[in-house]
């Protein structure tokens, strides 16, 4: 039975700690789980009714159950969580939906993106939930951060809930709660399906990283999860100069063809760069020393350089970084560059007061700014206890 005040599930967002571009080209990437989260409450639905509530990007739709499964059935192709979502499937989710073929937006992907979710999972595994949905989200959209894949994968885990898929392990007097192994992987799968409609072909590693947390290693299209690492404290910085990851993984690609004995080096130079800091992390929580950190440190200082060097730097990284250095912190960008987010390594002797003036600092420079952490856990349910006033408010409105 769903809990009297609904389900409460939360999953992180990703950034690329180390290996952006690189991966492209077969090297290692780590993706870690950031602390900034994406929220979802399931509640019982009034009469057979679906309704979705996304506060962070305008919508508030509601279906009948009952024509959601005639439009199941309409939709002839299996349902399958190993198959991407067809072309036809999605032309007539559009159509139902009043979605433009050619639309791009965050609404309208998101709406597609629940609609394709809700009748795949309930073709599998039961009939379409009458239930209410909102979900709200600490993540900026278009960042890089991985907010659709948080979206995904917080709708997977309710959707397969509501279907009875898998269990509610939220005991009673407890703040939170993770699924067995084998259900966070049905979660991926499905949450991966969400991904695809939204992004066509995307790697898997953003919904990896929201349904297991902590680090990832992501190469030639493996993904490993690290073995226990510790989190880390740093700044998130959005620049909010938007960029084209296709445009900077283009130049990248004409660089390496244009000068091959120059830039293969460097991209050999970035994979030594993710092996190291793997091995730093792996080995940080059984030997929490703070020498550890200066090292981590150099490392973001070496690998800012070289992405420099292969073309995705921005002067709104550069000036990131050197408003960080003048407060002695270390900074580099994440994800495709050009713009973007960056983030700092905060050590635990970092002075308050110079983190402080730092976040000021980058404020003036009309960067966005949040204090977080990375190494976050997964896929999460929670107790309405144990979220703050600010999260609950959110879903509330729903």
């Amino acid at each position: 039975m769903m809990p009297e005040r609904g389900l409460l599930v939360s999953a992180p967002g990703k950034v690329i700690l180390h290996g952006e571009h690189a991966v492209v080209h077969g090297k290692a990437a780590l993706a870690v789980a950031l602390g900034l989260r994406t929220f979802l409450r399931l509640r019982p639905g009034d009469g057979e009714r679906l309704r979705v509530h996304l506060p962070g990007v305008g919508v508030r739709r509601e279906w009948d159950a009952a024509e959601l499964c005639q439009l199941r059935g309409r939709l002839t192709a299996d349902f399958d969580e190993s198959k991407s979502p067809s072309v036809e499937q999605l032309d007539v989710l559009k159509e139902f939906a009043g979605i433009a073929a050619d639309a791009s937006a965050p609404d309208c992907l998101a709406v597609l993106a629940f609609l394709y979710m809700c009748l795949a999972i309930s073709a599998k595994h039961g009939d379409v939930p009458s239930v209410d949905i909102t979900v709200w989200s600490e993540l900026p959209t278009g960042a890089g951060l991985g907010s659709s894949a948080a979206y995904s994968v917080c709708l997977a885990a309710a959707l397969l809930y509501a279907c009875r898929a898998i269990s509610c392990p939220l005991k009673d007097g407890e703040a939170t709660a993770r699924w067995t192994e084998e259900e966070m992987t049905l979660i991926n799968s499905w949450a991966f399906q969400g991904e695809r409609v939204i992004h066509g072909n995307p790697s898997g590693v953003d919904n990896a990283v929201g349904t297991w947390g902590g680090a990832l290693r992501y190469q030639a299209g493996k993904i490993t999860s690290l073995k226990r690492v510790p989190t880390l404290r740093i700044l998130l910085t959005n620049t909010k100069v938007p960029r084209s990851t296709k445009v900077l993984v283009a130049g990248v690609k004409e660089k390496i063809l244009k000068f091959p004995a120059i830039m293969n080096p460097v991209l050999d130079s970035i994979d030594a760069i993710s092996q190291e800091c793997q091995s730093v992390l792996e080995a940080m929580p059984t030997n929490p020393s703070p020498e550890y950190y200066p090292v981590l440190e150099e490392l973001f200082d070496i690998n800012q350089h070289h992405l420099n060097v292969i073309g995705v730097g921005h002067p709104s990284l550069d000036r990131l970084c050197r408003v960080t250095a003048s407060h002695g912190l270390h900074s580099k960008l994440t994800g495709a560059g050009g713009g973007g987010c960056g983030i700092t390594l905060l050590p635990p002797d970092a002075a308050p007061l110079a983190v402080e003036a730092a976040k000021r600092d980058l404020c003036a420079c009309g960067f966005e700014c949040w204090e977080t952490d990375i190494g976050a856990p997964g896929v999460t349910l929670h107790s309405s206890s144990s979220l703050n006033a600010e999260v609950l408010h959110a879903l509330s409105e729903g």
